[in-house]
Protein backbone atom coordinates (compact mmCIF):
# COMPACT_ATOMS: atom_id res chain seq x y z
CA UNK A 1 0.00 0.00 0.00
CA UNK A 2 1.28 3.37 -0.21
CA UNK A 3 1.60 5.73 2.04
CA UNK A 4 3.06 9.57 2.35
CA UNK A 5 5.46 11.38 4.98
CA UNK A 6 6.44 14.48 4.91
CA UNK A 7 10.62 15.06 4.67
CA UNK A 8 12.13 18.01 4.92
CA UNK A 9 8.51 19.86 3.87
CA UNK A 10 8.28 17.86 0.80
CA UNK A 11 6.03 14.78 0.68
CA UNK A 12 6.89 11.25 -0.75
CA UNK A 13 5.36 8.55 -1.71
CA UNK A 14 6.34 4.92 0.09
CA UNK A 15 4.92 1.69 -0.46
CA UNK A 16 4.79 -0.39 2.92
CA UNK A 17 3.61 -3.96 2.75
CA UNK A 18 0.81 -4.87 5.26
CA UNK A 19 3.73 -7.20 6.74
CA UNK A 20 5.85 -4.55 6.82
CA UNK A 21 3.79 -2.01 8.30
CA UNK A 22 2.77 -4.31 10.83
CA UNK A 23 5.95 -5.24 11.52
CA UNK A 24 6.53 -1.16 11.92
CA UNK A 25 3.37 -1.01 14.57
CA UNK A 26 4.96 -3.94 16.14
CA UNK A 27 8.15 -2.05 16.54
CA UNK A 28 6.76 1.33 17.78
CA UNK A 29 4.71 -0.44 20.43
CA UNK A 30 8.20 -2.25 21.43
CA UNK A 31 9.67 0.78 21.86
CA UNK A 32 7.01 2.37 24.01
CA UNK A 33 6.60 -0.01 26.32
CA UNK A 34 10.20 -0.65 26.90
CA UNK A 35 10.39 3.60 27.80
CA UNK A 36 7.76 2.60 30.11
CA UNK A 37 9.11 0.16 31.86
CA UNK A 38 12.65 2.11 31.66
CA UNK A 39 10.93 4.95 33.12
CA UNK A 40 9.32 2.84 36.31
CA UNK A 41 12.83 1.11 36.89
CA UNK A 42 14.99 3.93 36.76
CA UNK A 43 12.43 5.90 39.25
CA UNK A 44 13.25 5.78 42.95
CA UNK A 45 11.06 3.97 44.72
CA UNK A 46 10.52 3.23 48.69
CA UNK A 47 8.73 -0.27 48.35
CA UNK A 48 10.66 -3.61 46.64
CA UNK A 49 9.69 -4.13 43.09
CA UNK A 50 8.14 -7.38 41.13
CA UNK A 51 8.35 -7.78 37.52
CA UNK A 52 5.80 -9.99 35.67
CA UNK A 53 5.08 -10.36 31.88
CA UNK A 54 1.32 -9.33 32.57
CA UNK A 55 -0.70 -7.22 35.14
CA UNK A 56 -2.43 -10.01 36.89
CA UNK A 57 -5.92 -8.50 37.42
CA UNK A 58 -6.64 -7.20 33.55
CA UNK A 59 -6.71 -8.94 30.27
CA UNK A 60 -4.86 -11.01 29.02
CA UNK A 61 -3.43 -11.73 32.70
CA UNK A 62 -6.34 -12.60 34.62
CA UNK A 63 -6.80 -15.24 32.30
CA UNK A 64 -3.71 -16.80 32.10
CA UNK A 65 -2.46 -19.82 35.32
CA UNK A 66 0.65 -18.52 37.25
CA UNK A 67 3.94 -19.66 36.82
CA UNK A 68 7.69 -18.73 37.60
CA UNK A 69 7.57 -15.43 35.35
CA UNK A 70 3.66 -14.69 34.35
CA UNK A 71 0.76 -13.72 36.59
CA UNK A 72 -2.30 -14.87 36.67
CA UNK A 73 -5.52 -14.10 38.84
CA UNK A 74 -4.45 -16.42 42.00
CA UNK A 75 -0.86 -15.17 41.67
CA UNK A 76 -1.10 -13.76 45.16
CA UNK A 77 -2.59 -17.02 46.78
CA UNK A 78 0.48 -19.08 44.85
CA UNK A 79 3.40 -16.68 45.70
CA UNK A 80 1.85 -15.81 49.39
CA UNK A 81 4.84 -17.18 51.41
CA UNK A 82 7.44 -15.33 50.10
CA UNK A 83 5.95 -12.49 48.03
CA UNK A 84 6.25 -10.08 50.66
CA UNK A 85 9.36 -11.26 51.79
CA UNK A 86 11.26 -8.21 50.66
CA UNK A 87 8.81 -5.75 52.51
CA UNK A 88 5.04 -5.31 52.93
CA UNK A 89 4.18 -3.64 50.14
CA UNK A 90 5.54 -4.33 46.80
CA UNK A 91 5.04 -2.49 43.44
CA UNK A 92 4.47 -4.77 40.62
CA UNK A 93 5.45 -3.61 36.98
CA UNK A 94 4.05 -5.70 33.77
CA UNK A 95 7.18 -5.64 30.65
CA UNK A 96 4.14 -7.10 28.34
CA UNK A 97 0.69 -5.16 29.24
CA UNK A 98 -1.27 -3.65 32.45
CA UNK A 99 -0.57 -0.89 34.42
CA UNK A 100 2.22 -0.73 36.95
CA UNK A 101 0.39 -0.68 40.95
CA UNK A 102 1.13 -1.23 44.28
CA UNK A 103 0.33 -4.38 46.13
CA UNK A 104 0.00 -4.19 49.94
CA UNK A 105 -0.72 -6.53 52.77
CA UNK A 106 -0.52 -4.42 55.16
CA UNK A 107 -3.78 -3.31 57.05
CA UNK A 108 -2.71 0.01 58.12
CA UNK A 109 -2.35 1.21 54.84
CA UNK A 110 -5.55 -0.60 54.02
CA UNK A 111 -7.56 1.25 56.55
CA UNK A 112 -6.48 4.70 54.81
CA UNK A 113 -7.70 3.69 50.89
CA UNK A 114 -10.64 1.46 51.82
CA UNK A 115 -13.26 3.99 52.76
CA UNK A 116 -13.46 5.36 49.01
CA UNK A 117 -13.43 9.16 47.81
CA UNK A 118 -16.03 10.48 49.93
CA UNK A 119 -13.73 9.46 53.43
CA UNK A 120 -10.61 9.49 51.40
CA UNK A 121 -8.03 10.56 48.47
CA UNK A 122 -8.61 6.88 46.71
CA UNK A 123 -12.08 5.91 45.07
CA UNK A 124 -12.74 2.52 43.92
CA UNK A 125 -12.60 2.60 40.33
CA UNK A 126 -15.38 1.26 37.86
CA UNK A 127 -12.73 -0.96 35.94
CA UNK A 128 -12.46 -2.84 39.24
CA UNK A 129 -15.87 -3.25 39.86
CA UNK A 130 -16.78 -4.66 36.31
CA UNK A 131 -17.15 -7.65 36.61
CA UNK A 132 -20.14 -7.05 39.13
CA UNK A 133 -21.38 -4.18 37.28
CA UNK A 134 -22.95 -6.13 34.06
CA UNK A 135 -26.40 -5.65 35.11
CA UNK A 136 -26.33 -2.88 36.85
CA UNK A 137 -24.86 -0.45 39.32
CA UNK A 138 -24.57 -1.66 42.72
CA UNK A 139 -23.72 -1.37 46.24
CA UNK A 140 -20.10 -3.25 46.32
CA UNK A 141 -19.29 -1.38 42.23
CA UNK A 142 -20.22 2.02 43.72
CA UNK A 143 -17.96 4.50 45.31
CA UNK A 144 -18.73 7.90 46.78
CA UNK A 145 -21.97 9.92 47.09
CA UNK A 146 -23.56 6.96 44.97
CA UNK A 147 -22.29 4.23 46.93
CA UNK A 148 -23.82 6.23 49.81
CA UNK A 149 -27.02 6.24 47.90
CA UNK A 150 -26.96 2.75 47.50
CA UNK A 151 -25.63 1.87 51.42
CA UNK A 152 -28.89 4.17 52.61
CA UNK A 153 -31.35 1.52 50.77
CA UNK A 154 -29.76 -1.27 51.35
CA UNK A 155 -28.39 -0.64 54.73
CA UNK A 156 -31.83 -1.32 56.87
CA UNK A 157 -32.80 -4.32 55.37
CA UNK A 158 -30.12 -6.17 57.40
CA UNK A 159 -32.02 -5.91 60.43
CA UNK A 160 -31.92 -8.04 63.52
CA UNK A 161 -35.78 -9.72 62.58
CA UNK A 162 -33.43 -10.99 59.82
CA UNK A 163 -30.89 -12.47 61.39
CA UNK A 164 -33.55 -14.55 63.77
CA UNK A 165 -35.04 -15.14 60.50
CA UNK A 166 -31.85 -16.38 59.22
CA UNK A 167 -31.18 -18.59 62.69
CA UNK A 168 -34.58 -20.30 61.61
CA UNK A 169 -34.54 -21.18 58.14
CA UNK A 170 -31.08 -22.39 58.30
CA UNK A 171 -32.51 -24.73 61.43
CA UNK A 172 -35.23 -25.87 58.66
CA UNK A 173 -32.63 -26.08 56.03
CA UNK A 174 -30.61 -28.48 57.63
CA UNK A 175 -33.16 -31.29 58.84
CA UNK A 176 -34.50 -30.85 55.39
CA UNK A 177 -31.10 -31.52 53.92
CA UNK A 178 -30.58 -34.11 56.31
CA UNK A 179 -34.16 -36.21 55.01
CA UNK A 180 -33.78 -35.37 50.85
CA UNK A 181 -29.55 -36.51 51.07
CA UNK A 182 -30.65 -39.83 52.72
CA UNK A 183 -28.64 -39.02 55.61
CA UNK A 184 -30.91 -39.53 58.44
CA UNK A 185 -31.43 -43.63 57.67
CA UNK A 186 -27.45 -43.43 57.63
CA UNK A 187 -24.69 -43.70 60.40
CA UNK A 188 -21.98 -43.10 57.76
CA UNK A 189 -22.24 -41.01 54.15
CA UNK A 190 -19.61 -39.64 52.23
CA UNK A 191 -19.96 -36.13 50.04
CA UNK A 192 -17.46 -36.25 46.92
CA UNK A 193 -17.30 -32.65 46.83
CA UNK A 194 -18.68 -31.02 49.89
CA UNK A 195 -18.85 -27.30 48.36
CA UNK A 196 -22.30 -29.62 46.49
CA UNK A 197 -23.77 -29.30 49.85
CA UNK A 198 -22.52 -25.77 51.27
CA UNK A 199 -23.41 -23.78 48.36
CA UNK A 200 -26.59 -25.64 48.22
CA UNK A 201 -27.26 -24.66 51.71
CA UNK A 202 -26.18 -21.09 51.24
CA UNK A 203 -28.16 -20.56 48.17
CA UNK A 204 -31.25 -21.30 49.80
CA UNK A 205 -30.68 -19.32 52.75
CA UNK A 206 -29.80 -16.45 51.21
CA UNK A 207 -32.76 -16.70 48.81
CA UNK A 208 -35.18 -17.69 51.79
CA UNK A 209 -34.18 -14.82 53.81
CA UNK A 210 -32.79 -12.28 52.02
CA UNK A 211 -35.22 -12.29 49.10
CA UNK A 212 -38.63 -14.48 50.44
CA UNK A 213 -38.32 -17.04 47.85
CA UNK A 214 -40.22 -20.13 49.15
CA UNK A 215 -38.14 -23.59 48.05
CA UNK A 216 -36.66 -26.45 49.42
CA UNK A 217 -33.56 -28.96 49.45
CA UNK A 218 -35.32 -30.96 46.85
CA UNK A 219 -37.47 -27.83 45.14
CA UNK A 220 -34.59 -24.98 44.99
CA UNK A 221 -35.88 -21.68 43.14
CA UNK A 222 -36.68 -21.77 39.45
CA UNK A 223 -38.28 -19.08 36.93
CA UNK A 224 -41.53 -19.54 35.85
CA UNK A 225 -42.27 -21.84 32.78
CA UNK A 226 -38.25 -22.66 32.96
CA UNK A 227 -36.44 -26.41 33.19
CA UNK A 228 -33.39 -24.87 35.33
CA UNK A 229 -33.17 -23.79 38.64
CA UNK A 230 -32.20 -20.82 39.63
CA UNK A 231 -29.23 -22.17 41.65
CA UNK A 232 -28.31 -23.99 38.76
CA UNK A 233 -28.46 -20.90 36.86
CA UNK A 234 -26.71 -18.90 39.40
CA UNK A 235 -23.44 -21.16 39.60
CA UNK A 236 -23.10 -21.39 35.39
CA UNK A 237 -23.02 -17.55 35.37
CA UNK A 238 -20.21 -17.33 38.88
CA UNK A 239 -18.23 -19.93 37.10
CA UNK A 240 -18.74 -18.54 33.59
CA UNK A 241 -18.55 -14.61 35.06
CA UNK A 242 -15.35 -13.75 33.86
CA UNK A 243 -16.66 -14.93 30.18
CA UNK A 244 -19.82 -12.81 30.38
CA UNK A 245 -17.61 -9.95 31.32
CA UNK A 246 -14.98 -9.89 28.76
CA UNK A 247 -17.19 -11.40 25.63
CA UNK A 248 -19.28 -9.46 23.22
CA UNK A 249 -22.90 -10.35 23.33
CA UNK A 250 -22.19 -12.14 19.45
CA UNK A 251 -19.34 -14.12 20.78
CA UNK A 252 -21.91 -15.87 23.33
CA UNK A 253 -24.30 -16.33 20.41
CA UNK A 254 -21.01 -18.51 18.72
CA UNK A 255 -22.64 -22.22 18.65
CA UNK A 256 -20.02 -23.53 21.53
CA UNK A 257 -21.33 -25.50 23.80
CA UNK A 258 -20.05 -23.92 26.71
CA UNK A 259 -20.94 -20.26 25.47
CA UNK A 260 -24.19 -20.92 24.39
CA UNK A 261 -24.92 -22.26 28.35
CA UNK A 262 -23.53 -19.49 29.51
CA UNK A 263 -25.45 -17.11 27.98
CA UNK A 264 -28.90 -19.44 28.54
CA UNK A 265 -28.58 -19.30 32.52
CA UNK A 266 -27.40 -15.53 32.01
CA UNK A 267 -30.54 -14.94 30.14
CA UNK A 268 -32.58 -17.49 32.78
CA UNK A 269 -30.88 -15.39 35.77
CA UNK A 270 -31.87 -12.17 34.71
CA UNK A 271 -35.73 -13.55 33.86
CA UNK A 272 -36.10 -15.50 37.46
CA UNK A 273 -34.95 -11.64 39.19
CA UNK A 274 -37.28 -9.81 36.81
CA UNK A 275 -40.48 -11.80 37.42
CA UNK A 276 -39.75 -11.51 41.29
CA UNK A 277 -39.51 -7.70 41.18
CA UNK A 278 -42.61 -7.53 39.36
CA UNK A 279 -44.20 -9.61 42.05
CA UNK A 280 -43.13 -7.34 44.77
CA UNK A 281 -43.99 -4.06 43.06
CA UNK A 282 -47.48 -5.75 42.83
CA UNK A 283 -47.02 -6.80 46.86
CA UNK A 284 -45.85 -3.21 47.81
CA UNK A 285 -48.67 -1.61 45.58
CA UNK A 286 -51.35 -3.36 47.64
CA UNK A 287 -49.69 -2.91 51.25
CA UNK A 288 -50.38 -4.95 54.12
CA UNK A 289 -53.60 -5.87 52.49
CA UNK A 290 -51.37 -7.35 50.00
CA UNK A 291 -49.65 -9.91 52.18
CA UNK A 292 -46.26 -7.68 52.01
CA UNK A 293 -42.95 -9.45 53.40
CA UNK A 294 -40.14 -8.10 55.11
CA UNK A 295 -37.54 -9.94 53.37
CA UNK A 296 -34.48 -7.69 52.10
CA UNK A 297 -35.52 -8.19 48.43
CA UNK A 298 -38.91 -6.63 49.46
CA UNK A 299 -37.22 -3.75 50.99
CA UNK A 300 -35.55 -2.77 47.76
CA UNK A 301 -38.32 -2.86 45.38
CA UNK A 302 -40.15 -0.63 47.79
CA UNK A 303 -37.33 1.87 47.62
CA UNK A 304 -37.39 1.77 44.22
CA UNK A 305 -41.13 2.24 44.27
CA UNK A 306 -40.63 5.76 46.65
CA UNK A 307 -40.72 8.51 43.81
CA UNK A 308 -40.24 10.86 46.65
CA UNK A 309 -37.19 9.91 48.08
CA UNK A 310 -33.87 11.01 46.47
CA UNK A 311 -32.40 7.58 47.74
CA UNK A 312 -34.83 6.02 44.88
CA UNK A 313 -33.32 3.05 43.27
CA UNK A 314 -33.86 2.53 39.41
CA UNK A 315 -34.88 -0.92 37.61
CA UNK A 316 -31.14 -1.56 36.59
CA UNK A 317 -29.73 -0.73 39.84
CA UNK A 318 -32.54 -2.98 41.95
CA UNK A 319 -31.08 -5.90 39.92
CA UNK A 320 -27.84 -5.08 40.26
CA UNK A 321 -28.00 -4.99 44.02
CA UNK A 322 -30.39 -7.88 43.84
CA UNK A 323 -27.10 -9.79 41.83
CA UNK A 324 -24.40 -8.99 44.15
CA UNK A 325 -26.48 -9.75 47.79
CA UNK A 326 -27.23 -13.14 45.51
CA UNK A 327 -23.34 -13.67 45.16
CA UNK A 328 -22.32 -12.44 48.26
CA UNK A 329 -24.67 -14.39 50.16
CA UNK A 330 -24.01 -17.74 48.17
CA UNK A 331 -20.53 -18.29 47.45
CA UNK A 332 -18.43 -16.13 49.62
CA UNK A 333 -20.32 -18.32 52.41
CA UNK A 334 -20.98 -21.41 50.74
CA UNK A 335 -16.34 -21.59 50.28
CA UNK A 336 -15.87 -20.74 53.76
CA UNK A 337 -17.97 -23.32 55.03
CA UNK A 338 -16.50 -25.48 52.32
CA UNK A 339 -13.37 -24.58 54.23
CA UNK A 340 -13.96 -24.88 56.93
CA UNK A 341 -14.91 -28.48 57.44
CA UNK A 342 -12.07 -29.24 55.64
CA UNK A 343 -9.70 -28.02 58.62
CA UNK A 344 -12.50 -29.62 60.44
CA UNK A 345 -11.38 -33.14 58.88
CA UNK A 346 -7.91 -32.57 59.52
CA UNK A 347 -7.78 -30.98 62.87
CA UNK A 348 -9.62 -33.41 65.00
CA UNK A 349 -8.68 -31.56 68.28
CA UNK A 350 -10.00 -28.79 67.42
CA UNK A 351 -13.40 -30.50 66.16
CA UNK A 352 -13.89 -32.69 69.69
CA UNK A 353 -13.24 -29.05 71.60
CA UNK A 354 -16.25 -27.04 69.55
CA UNK A 355 -18.60 -30.14 70.17
CA UNK A 356 -17.59 -30.10 73.56
CA UNK A 357 -19.16 -27.06 73.39
CA UNK A 358 -21.97 -27.15 71.43
CA UNK A 359 -23.13 -29.98 73.96
CA UNK A 360 -22.69 -27.99 76.67
CA UNK A 361 -24.50 -24.97 74.98
CA UNK A 362 -27.20 -27.03 73.05
CA UNK A 363 -27.63 -30.96 74.35
CA UNK A 364 -28.84 -33.65 72.22
CA UNK A 365 -32.45 -32.33 73.23
CA UNK A 366 -32.94 -29.61 71.42
CA UNK A 367 -31.78 -27.45 68.27
CA UNK A 368 -29.92 -24.24 68.67
CA UNK A 369 -31.73 -20.86 68.90
CA UNK A 370 -30.66 -17.54 68.08
CA UNK A 371 -29.90 -16.99 71.58
CA UNK A 372 -27.72 -19.51 71.87
CA UNK A 373 -25.46 -17.31 69.37
CA UNK A 374 -23.33 -15.42 71.30
CA UNK A 375 -22.33 -18.73 73.48
CA UNK A 376 -21.42 -20.42 70.86
CA UNK A 377 -18.31 -18.40 70.16
CA UNK A 378 -15.86 -21.65 69.12
CA UNK A 379 -18.37 -23.17 66.56
CA UNK A 380 -17.99 -19.07 65.07
CA UNK A 381 -13.85 -19.08 65.51
CA UNK A 382 -13.76 -22.35 63.49
CA UNK A 383 -15.66 -20.32 60.66
CA UNK A 384 -13.50 -16.89 61.01
CA UNK A 385 -10.55 -18.74 60.90
CA UNK A 386 -10.79 -20.30 57.80
CA UNK A 387 -11.91 -16.98 56.39
CA UNK A 388 -8.54 -15.94 57.66
CA UNK A 389 -6.97 -18.39 56.13
CA UNK A 390 -8.80 -18.19 52.79
CA UNK A 391 -11.07 -14.79 52.35
CA UNK A 392 -13.28 -15.22 49.96
CA UNK A 393 -12.82 -11.44 48.85
CA UNK A 394 -9.12 -11.59 47.91
CA UNK A 395 -8.06 -8.31 46.55
CA UNK A 396 -9.19 -4.35 47.18
CA UNK A 397 -8.80 -2.13 44.56
CA UNK A 398 -8.08 1.65 44.67
CA UNK A 399 -7.29 4.27 42.99
CA UNK A 400 -5.46 7.73 44.04
CA UNK A 401 -7.85 10.65 43.26
CA UNK A 402 -5.05 13.85 44.07
CA UNK A 403 -1.92 13.41 44.62
CA UNK A 404 -1.57 12.57 48.54
CA UNK A 405 0.27 11.21 51.86
CA UNK A 406 0.06 7.07 52.76
CA UNK A 407 1.53 6.69 56.32
CA UNK A 408 3.26 3.81 56.24
CA UNK A 409 4.32 2.06 59.07
CA UNK A 410 7.65 1.19 59.21
CA UNK A 411 9.03 -3.71 59.36
CA UNK A 412 8.11 -5.63 62.00
CA UNK A 413 10.17 -4.40 65.01
CA UNK A 414 11.18 -0.95 64.06
CA UNK A 415 8.98 1.88 65.85
CA UNK A 416 7.21 4.40 63.78
CA UNK A 417 5.77 4.96 60.36
CA UNK A 418 6.86 6.79 57.12
CA UNK A 419 5.00 9.26 54.94
CA UNK A 420 5.20 7.99 51.41
CA UNK A 421 4.27 10.92 48.44
CA UNK A 422 1.78 9.17 46.13
CA UNK A 423 0.82 10.28 43.00
CA UNK A 424 -2.94 11.21 41.63
CA UNK A 425 -3.98 7.79 39.41
CA UNK A 426 -1.83 5.41 41.65
CA UNK A 427 -3.80 2.02 42.00
CA UNK A 428 -3.54 0.43 45.33
CA UNK A 429 -4.43 -3.04 45.76
CA UNK A 430 -5.10 -4.46 49.29
CA UNK A 431 -4.21 -8.20 49.01
CA UNK A 432 -6.07 -9.97 51.70
CA UNK A 433 -5.01 -12.93 51.31
CA UNK A 434 -1.53 -10.94 52.15
CA UNK A 435 -3.09 -9.24 55.04
CA UNK A 436 -4.53 -12.40 56.81
CA UNK A 437 -1.58 -13.97 56.19
CA UNK A 438 0.90 -11.53 57.53
CA UNK A 439 3.19 -12.20 60.72
CA UNK A 440 2.89 -8.67 61.80
CA UNK A 441 -0.74 -9.39 62.87
CA UNK A 442 -0.92 -13.56 62.98
CA UNK A 443 1.38 -15.61 64.63
CA UNK A 444 1.95 -18.77 62.57
CA UNK A 445 -0.14 -17.29 59.84
CA UNK A 446 -0.40 -20.53 58.08
CA UNK A 447 -1.07 -22.75 60.82
CA UNK A 448 -4.85 -23.02 61.38
CA UNK A 449 -5.38 -21.79 64.97
CA UNK A 450 -9.53 -21.04 65.95
CA UNK A 451 -8.13 -19.98 69.00
CA UNK A 452 -7.34 -17.27 67.74
CA UNK A 453 -11.15 -15.89 67.66
CA UNK A 454 -12.40 -17.12 70.68
CA UNK A 455 -14.23 -14.84 73.20
CA UNK A 456 -13.86 -11.68 70.43
CA UNK A 457 -17.46 -10.16 69.70
CA UNK A 458 -18.90 -10.83 66.55
CA UNK A 459 -18.62 -7.28 65.05
CA UNK A 460 -14.82 -7.21 66.48
CA UNK A 461 -13.24 -5.52 63.46
CA UNK A 462 -10.34 -7.21 64.74
CA UNK A 463 -11.05 -9.75 62.24
CA UNK A 464 -10.38 -7.77 58.96
CA UNK A 465 -11.38 -11.03 56.69
CA UNK A 466 -14.67 -8.96 56.08
CA UNK A 467 -12.81 -5.79 55.29
CA UNK A 468 -13.05 -2.92 57.55
CA UNK A 469 -14.87 0.31 57.78
CA UNK A 470 -17.88 1.32 56.38
CA UNK A 471 -17.20 -0.44 53.35
CA UNK A 472 -17.04 -3.30 55.29
CA UNK A 473 -18.90 -6.40 54.37
CA UNK A 474 -23.02 -5.27 54.61
CA UNK A 475 -23.92 -8.89 54.70
CA UNK A 476 -21.24 -9.96 57.45
CA UNK A 477 -23.88 -11.08 60.50
CA UNK A 478 -26.08 -12.52 57.78
CA UNK A 479 -23.30 -14.90 56.85
CA UNK A 480 -21.80 -15.52 60.97
CA UNK A 481 -25.29 -16.03 62.34
CA UNK A 482 -25.87 -18.84 58.92
CA UNK A 483 -22.94 -20.14 59.79
CA UNK A 484 -22.81 -20.52 63.21
CA UNK A 485 -26.26 -22.43 63.04
CA UNK A 486 -25.42 -24.75 60.50
CA UNK A 487 -21.84 -25.75 61.71
CA UNK A 488 -23.56 -26.03 65.68
CA UNK A 489 -26.25 -28.86 64.16
CA UNK A 490 -23.89 -30.51 61.54
CA UNK A 491 -20.69 -30.91 63.92
CA UNK A 492 -23.12 -32.06 66.79
CA UNK A 493 -24.78 -34.85 64.79
CA UNK A 494 -21.25 -35.72 62.75
CA UNK A 495 -18.07 -36.59 62.95
CA UNK A 496 -16.19 -34.98 59.79
CA UNK A 497 -13.40 -37.19 58.67
CA UNK A 498 -11.05 -36.66 55.19
CA UNK A 499 -11.71 -39.30 52.21
CA UNK A 500 -8.38 -40.00 51.51
CA UNK A 501 -6.92 -41.46 48.19
CA UNK A 502 -4.63 -44.49 48.82
CA UNK A 503 -1.38 -43.61 50.07
CA UNK A 504 -2.63 -39.91 51.02
CA UNK A 505 -1.67 -39.08 54.82
CA UNK A 506 -4.15 -36.00 56.36
CA UNK A 507 -1.35 -33.53 55.45
CA UNK A 508 -1.30 -34.49 51.84
CA UNK A 509 -4.96 -34.21 51.69
CA UNK A 510 -4.77 -30.92 53.52
CA UNK A 511 -2.38 -29.31 51.10
CA UNK A 512 -4.55 -30.99 48.10
CA UNK A 513 -7.75 -29.12 50.09
CA UNK A 514 -5.30 -25.79 49.71
CA UNK A 515 -5.01 -25.93 46.03
CA UNK A 516 -7.16 -22.92 46.22
CA UNK A 517 -10.06 -21.94 43.02
CA UNK A 518 -9.96 -18.43 42.56
CA UNK A 519 -12.50 -16.60 40.22
CA UNK A 520 -14.80 -13.83 41.61
CA UNK A 521 -13.98 -15.06 44.61
CA UNK A 522 -11.39 -17.48 46.33
CA UNK A 523 -12.52 -21.04 47.13
CA UNK A 524 -10.33 -24.30 48.26
CA UNK A 525 -10.16 -27.03 46.09
CA UNK A 526 -12.89 -29.62 45.46
CA UNK A 527 -12.95 -31.19 48.80
CA UNK A 528 -14.10 -35.24 49.66
CA UNK A 529 -15.87 -35.34 52.87
CA UNK A 530 -17.31 -38.52 55.41
CA UNK A 531 -19.33 -37.99 57.96
CA UNK A 532 -20.01 -40.12 60.75
CA UNK A 533 -23.08 -40.26 63.29
CA UNK A 534 -21.87 -39.25 66.31
CA UNK A 535 -22.89 -41.41 69.23
CA UNK A 536 -25.02 -39.98 71.94
CA UNK A 537 -23.56 -40.44 75.53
Amino acid sequence: MLSTISLFGRDIQVHISPVSALVLLGGVWIIRRVLSVLRVWLAPSIFPREYTAFQPLQLPGVLLPTTSWTTGLDWQWVRRAKLYNRGETVALTPILAGSPNLWTSNMDIGRQVIPGSHKSSFWKPQWASQALLIWGMNLIGADGNTWRRHRRVVGPSFSSELYKLVWTKTVQTYHDMVQSEGWATKDTTTVPVIQDITMKMAFLIITSCGFGFESTWADPPRSKGDQMPAQEALRIVTDAHMLLVSCPDWILRLPIAKLRTARMARDRLISFMREQIAERKAQVAMGNAGGMRSDAFTMLVKANQDESSKYQLDDEELIGNIFVLLLAGHETTSHTLAATLGFMAIHEEVQDEVVEQIMSVVGHDRDPEFEDYSKLDKVLAIFYEAARMLPAGYVLIREATDDTILTVPNPVGEEGSQNIPIAKGTQIIVDMVGVQWNPRYFEHPHVYNPSRWYGLPADSEKFTAFSVGPRACIGRKFATVEATCFLALLLRDWKVLPVLRDGENKEEWGARMLQANIGLTLGVHNIPLRFERRKRA
